[in-house]
């Protein structure tokens, strides 16, 4: 389909400025044309090539995984360590293995152990104590002016002695007594 408008392109293969008769023409030539074509071709198929040259070397490893028990290069090629590291292994009883004639096999769990994180029980601390509206307060300015405590020191002393705090839009207020206990103790006589 030819028209009468003339639009003046740049060939997407060889990079010349050309005139296009369309507004979707994108190569100069047939020549260009089928260069690119081919070029299209030939990425499709190194593409498909990669990919089941991949899927050929990762085949083994997917086979490893599915077994009970490994050989000690099975071992190494799973946990991607040397031989010599996994031999250590077996000395100082990281790792367990059994023998099988003159094969050294090594139990799929035993290797799992190894990664196996331990639980940890997180103790859930109680939330500070909200400052009562009739209880006398500081706001955090107040109390670094007083005491002449950085902020960083006065958030990490109120966070550690859970003292009772209360924030009203950008300003915080805190317990007068408590700071006063803790910033400036009474005492013993």
């Amino acid at each position: 389909m030819s028209s009468n408008i003339e639009v003046q392109r740049v060939c997407q293969q060889c990079g010349k400025v050309f005139t296009a008769r369309t507004t979707r023409t994108k190569y100069c030539s047939h020549a260009c044309n089928s260069k690119a074509y081919k070029a299209g071709v030939r990425a499709t198929k190194v593409e498909g090539s990669d990919k089941y040259t991949k899927a050929v070397i990762a085949k083994p490893i997917e086979d490893i995984k599915s077994k009970a028990f490994l050989s000690i290069n099975e071992a190494c090629l799973i946990m991607g360590i040397s031989r010599r590291t996994i031999y250590r292994m077996l000395e100082r009883g990281e790792l367990h293995a059994g023998k099988a004639g003159a094969r050294t096999l090594i139990q799929r769990s035993e290797i799992d152990k190894l990664f196996a994180i331990p639980a940890v029980k997180i103790k859930a601390e109680e939330p500070p104590k909200e400052l009562l509206p009739d209880e006398p307060f500081y706001t955090l300015a107040e109390v670094r002016s007083k005491y002449g405590i950085s902020d960083k020191a006065l958030y990490d002393l109120i966070k550690h002695n859970k003292v009772p705090k209360r924030q009203e839009w950008k300003t915080v207020y805190v317990s007068k007594s408590a700071i006063d206990e803790i910033l400036n103790p009474k005492l013993p006589l």
